[in-house]
């Protein structure tokens, strides 16, 4: 009779478990590409340890301690290593747990079962199950505030450009008016070019007679 009893149980749970069987989920592990030469071999031990994080999750998701080791269910196991599994009901050991229960139980402890295999959710997959993104990480400072922080240094590196400009238009000017004024003060003629055509600047202190009204004033008899 026990032979009987557990040969119906197993035949049972071949049913349950099998590609593609409702709610079951199928896993992928990478564990040479994750850790290379430190990569472990998939055995008995690894997937006794796989169904105690698979009931862990169930436990804590449902916060109840029905669900056992033996309620988890593993079959075609390859070695590339992938496998399928599923949860029984542990009231009836003849049905299985919804999928959706155990997929958020998946997800809520998925960081916990990635650990315990030193894997990610990238080299630990459940292919039904989307992975869980991690929050995005905010800067300690706002945005808007380095924003404007940068547009503020602009608008003083812009001031401040124009105040030196400014300065050196203005000391500029000045040097050039004082050198003028040099010159003017020794009386020294100078050339400036109009149109391509030197001209002589007018001697300030000596005076220039034009040439063409000199002989205009010899004629008058001065009074």
């Amino acid at each position: 009779v026990l032979l009987l009893i557990l040969s119906i149980v197993a035949i049972a749970h071949t049913e349950l478990c099998k590609p593609d069987a409702q709610n079951a989920f199928k896993v992928r592990l990478s564990i040479k590409t994750a850790l290379g030469d430190n990569a472990y071999a998939w055995d008995a031990n690894q997937e006794y340890l796989f169904k105690a994080m698979v009931a862990f999750a169930m436990r804590t998701y449902s916060r109840k301690s029905t669900t056992q080791i033996s309620n988890v269910l593993l079959c075609n196991v390859t070695d590339r290593v992938s496998f399928w599994f599923v949860v029984t009901d542990s009231s009836k050991n003849v049905t299985t747990v919804p999928g959706s229960e155990v997929e958020a139980a998946i997800r809520m402890s998925r960081d916990r079962i990635n650990s315990a295999f030193l894997l990610s959710d990238k080299t630990l997959q459940f292919l039904k199950i989307t992975s869980t993104l991690s929050p995005p990480v905010e800067p300690s400072t706002p945005v808007w505030l380095i924003i404007f922080g940068v547009v503020l240094c602009l608008i003083v590196a812009g001031i401040v450009f124009l105040v030196v400009a400014g300065i050196r238009q203005r000391k500029k000017k000045n040097k050039e008016s004082t050198e003028q004024e040099n010159l003017e003060e020794k009386g020294e003629v100078t050339v400036t070019v109009e149109n391509g055509i030197p001209c002589e600047t007018l001697d300030l202190k000596a005076g220039h007679i034009n040439g063409v009204f000199a002989a205009d004033d010899e004629r008058f008899t001065s009074l």
